[in-house]
């Protein structure tokens, strides 16, 4: 298993993250990806290291979606054959909940998202940014994603040379991925995780406008894809489609 974990200009938990996951994950290892934080994040990525993290550094600031890829090429040459988990630093993913995500895909061999409760103290604009994206992922798709924006997503190993081929360079990037997974008819797991949220999410590097646009982009072609039936596999690796299709009856529960 590798544990992915993208950063830009990184906090403090970083490090007793990477300390924690590695102990909770006996044999993974931990890859940070940061996204041209600069200087600034030289102490903190080198106490991820001192932890037993793998540092990568982009050394211009290009977007999540950039840094994702990133790591899933990385993984997918230096370690193939290994499962993937992606987590956020910014301390909202529970290490419990990463090694549930990461046991449920294990299990079922098919891609898996840590959901949201979007219960108690939750930022106003996270509660309605993921009502509003969940009801118009369901129009475009048919398929009711309870947390379509989350960023604890576990994925196959057959799954990592696609993924890193799929366009998007910032948030958008990770929803691009579940649409063509729909549209490619691949079973989607979703566990029920905690929400955490850390002075109002203040940590966050999502803009409200300039990336809700981004998102919403693929979500309108997806849609305009459903209407007019263009094909529905893009390419994804047959692999992946035979094994992720025997998983199908293990789907949400």
């Amino acid at each position: 298993m590798i544990v992915l974990v993208p950063v830009y200009r990184p906090g403090d938990r970083l490090p007793p993250l990477v300390g924690d996951l590695k102990d909770a994950l006996p044999g993974a290892d931990v890859l940070v990806v940061d996204d041209g934080s600069g200087p600034a994040a030289d102490a903190v990525l080198r106490a991820a290291r001192a932890r037993g993290a793998t540092v990568l550094r982009r050394r211009v600031n290009r977007g999540k979606g950039v840094v994702l890829r990133t790591g899933f090429r990385y993984a997918a040459t230096r370690h193939p054959g290994r499962d993937v988990v992606c987590v956020d630093a910014d301390g909202q993913h529970s290490v419990p909940d990463v090694c549930r995500v990461a046991e449920r895909m294990r299990v079922t061999g098919a891609p898996t998202l840590g959901v949201r409760e979007f219960e108690g103290e939750v930022p106003a604009r996270s509660r309605f940014g993921n009502a509003a994206t969940r009801v118009a992922f369901r129009l475009a798709t048919g398929r009711d994603v309870r947390d379509t924006q989350t960023g604890l997503r576990a994925y196959p190993a057959a799954l990592l040379g696609w993924l890193g081929t799929l366009p998007g360079d910032r948030f958008e990037y990770e929803m691009t991925v579940l649409l063509r997974l729909a549209r490619a008819g691949l079973p989607v797991e979703q566990v029920e995780i905690a929400t955490h949220y850390h002075g109002d999410n203040a940590g966050s590097h999502f803009s409200a406008l300039a990336d809700s646009v981004r998102i919403y982009r693929p979500l309108v072609a997806s849609a305009l894809a459903r209407l007019t039936g263009r094909s529905a596999v893009d390419g994804v690796p047959a692999a992946a489609v035979t094994t992720s299709s025997r998983t199908s009856a293990a789907r949400t529960r």
